[in-house]
């Protein structure tokens, strides 16, 4: 359950960004919703959040895996939910999509791929345990303006899936259902 009202104060910036929201979306996404609460933290989201968009020197499918392995990492099943959804609508593989919670049992990805999503969730740790030869690995296989990209989009995910699951936020049903395993290092604790 939300730890803030999804119903804020209906003022003009919430107003727009509810209507594009629905346009887009079909539905006023949740974070919108809770973020409304602040109008200067809803303002500079989407300024934000509009300039990540125009970043493309990485490729799309990879930036995709990127964050949604990144919010595996951190349990966000909202950034799940709507990452999946968001993906498949692109074109992306579904089955990619399905298995990123358990990406090193699943035989759909290539090496790099694997190499984005082993890099994510090494970011996504506390604190990061990016090893350099992972590092290296992918500088030379992408280059550093995709390299520094990438790095990027984990670190926006990172902020995405941390405020969503802080402020309690969960699946909004654009996929049937989200699951996230619990990592197996959150069964020994």
């Amino acid at each position: 359950m939300a730890r803030v009202s999804l119903t804020p104060r209906r003022s003009l910036l919430f107003r727009v960004t509810e209507w594009y929201s629905k346009r887009t979306y079909g539905k006023v996404l949740d974070p919108a919703r809770a973020m409304a609460h602040n109008p200067r933290v809803l303002w500079s989201d989407l300024r934000f959040e509009q300039s990540v968009a125009k970043w493309k020197s990485l490729d799309a499918d990879l930036k995709a895996l990127a964050v949604m392995a990144s919010a595996a990492a951190i349990g966000c099943s909202w950034c799940m939910d709507f990452g999946h959804w968001e993906s498949q609508e692109r074109g992306m593989d579904v089955r990619k999509l399905h298995d990123v919670p358990v990406w090193r049992d699943s035989d759909v990805y290539t090496p790099l791929e694997r190499d984005v999503m082993e890099y994510a969730e090494a970011m996504s740790a506390s604190p990061p345990v990016v090893g350099d030869e992972l590092a290296e690995r992918l500088v030379a296989t992408l280059g550093e303006a995709a390299y520094v990209e990438l790095t990027a989009m984990v670190a926006v995910e990172n902020l995405r899936s941390r405020m969503n699951a802080a402020l309690g936020l969960t699946s909004q049903g654009f996929k049937d259902q989200c699951e996230i395993p619990a990592r197996p290092d959150a069964a020994a604790r």
